[in-house]
């Protein structure tokens, strides 16, 4: 890690405090939208819609991953005014996803550890009372249910990279009573290894995420064996082969890991999953492919539909062909569906949650927040920050707002990589990020405690 001078990190503490001043901001729409993270404050808005997207090439594909600094001595998120964060734990070596147990407890997989964590906290308060290891020797842990939903709960459910595991649970647990049971075996592994899961309002179905292996289906050859026709009419639309096969899917299982199917196709790397409450939907935020230029293709969040097509590897944001796979899927061009938020190329979202707490204020429930991790396809960088999805009845607006800044330090240096969002059964979100392996808590001033 680089470390920041004194200097440096009271500039960055200034900077962002007066970030954190301004609270709602003008609706950037159009190419306004196309912002970097020097333009990230806490209350911008956007709203991005599929007529703004560029042509492919507009921009060379940049490389410009982050450089890794350590935290700024006193370095907070940056949050609006009313709403503070405060540091649940630091030093965890890869603070993925955080959910949080019917109990209040959060369960944290620390991928790179093949570990899961568990951390109880005081009432009203960031510091934990207790923290434990759940479960270990696990294979890049990264999702994390209960089961059955509810308030008392029967099993932790875990997706390794390759399978997905249960572990016995009785409320208040903090490390599994019994060996892993293997539920789902041989998930595709290797390339997007992050598998996310979650369980539909009622307990009857598994959902699994499963990224592609490669950017967009190289190597995988012109056509899959047997022919492309007699594999059209086999397969869900748009499914890939060969070395793709099973991927850039959602699957979904008995909770007892039969009766396997796909519900939807195309979907680059839904690398975080949740049900909103309101309507029971599925939501996944995908990370779309690279390569095109700084602001193509979108990332995006959205409802998964059964039976729908998103697009990867052959065309992305509707019947935009991708030009690597140029008329190899003309039959496909109809059937794309557009998804429901769109946000900038190369923001990297993470996880997503929908806000049902009685912390933050009124105007909150319903609305989601979904964690940016930053990529390194882009020549300004954007991303590394949380967002807040607007929703109206149960629907989106397609508008998103900037919740949590202040993880960028410089052009080249970043400080945070925002991963995992949850909701704590105080109101409460919980926010993971990985660069220095944080938690943190954020709440509001008005809320109760």
């Amino acid at each position: 890690m680089i470390r920041i001078a004194g200097f440096a990190s009271l500039a960055l503490l200034v900077a962002t405090s007066a970030f954190a001043q301004q609270a709602d901001q003008p609706l950037l729409t159009g190419k306004d939208a196309f912002g970097d993270w020097k333009a990230d404050k806490p209350g911008v808005r956007r709203l991005i819609k599929p007529q703004d997207l560029q042509a492919p090439f507009v921009t060379e594909s940049a490389s410009n991953g982050p450089g890794v600094a350590e935290r700024p001595e006193g370095a907070n998120p940056v949050v609006l005014p009313g709403f503070t964060a405060e540091l649940i734990a630091s030093g965890i070596a890869n603070p993925r996803v955080v959910r949080v147990a019917p109990n209040g407890d959060l369960f944290v997989a620390n991928s790179k550890d093949d570990e899961i964590r568990v951390y109880r906290l005081g009432k009203g308060s960031a510091k934990p009372v207790q923290k434990a290891i759940f479960a270990s020797n696990l294979s890049r842990p990264y999702g994390i249910a209960f089961y059955p939903p509810g308030d008392k709960p029967q099993w932790v459910y875990i997706a390794n990279t390759d399978s997905v595991v249960r572990f016995a649970y009785r409320d208040g647990d903090l490390k599994a009573s019994g060996e892993a049971e293997t539920i789902v075996s041989d998930i595709p592994s290797g390339g997007h290894w992050t598998r996310d899961i979650a369980f539909s309002a009622d307990g009857k179905t598994l959902y699994v995420s499963v990224g592609s292996r490669s950017n967009v289906a190289e190597g995988t050859g012109k056509e899959p064996r047997g022919g492309l026709d007699a594999w059209a009419k086999s397969m869900p639309p748009g499914a890939a082969w060969g070395r793709e096969g099973g991927r850039a899917d959602v699957l979904a299982f008995d909770a007892d890991g039969k009766n396997g199917r796909i519900v939807a196709t195309g979907l680059r790397n839904c690398s975080g999953m949740t049900v909103q409450p309101a309507t029971g939907a599925l939501w996944c935020v995908v990370n779309e492919r690279d390569g095109l230029g700084d602001n193509v293709p979108f990332e995006y969040a959205t409802s998964v539909k059964d039976g729908a097509f998103y697009g990867w590897p052959w065309y992305y944001i509707g019947a935009n062909e991708d030009p690597r796979h140029k008329g190899a899927r003309p039959d496909l061009a109809g059937s794309v569906t557009l998804p429901d938020v769109l946000m900038q190329a190369h923001s990297a979202p993470l996880n997503i949650t929908f806000y049902d707490g009685g912390n933050f204020p009124a105007e909150y429930k319903g609305d989601a927040f979904v964690a940016l991790h930053g990529s390194w396809n882009r020549g300004v960088r954007t991303g590394y920050k949380v967002v807040r999805l607007k929703f109206k009845d149960g629907k989106p607006t397609g508008e998103y707002q900037d919740f949590i800044t202040g993880f960028v330090i410089s052009n080249d240096s970043v400080w945070g990589r925002p991963v995992g969002v949850a909701v704590a059964k105080d109101g409460a979100l919980i926010l993971t990020e990985d660069a220095n392996g944080t938690m943190w808590r954020i709440t509001h001033a008005d809320g109760p405690s």
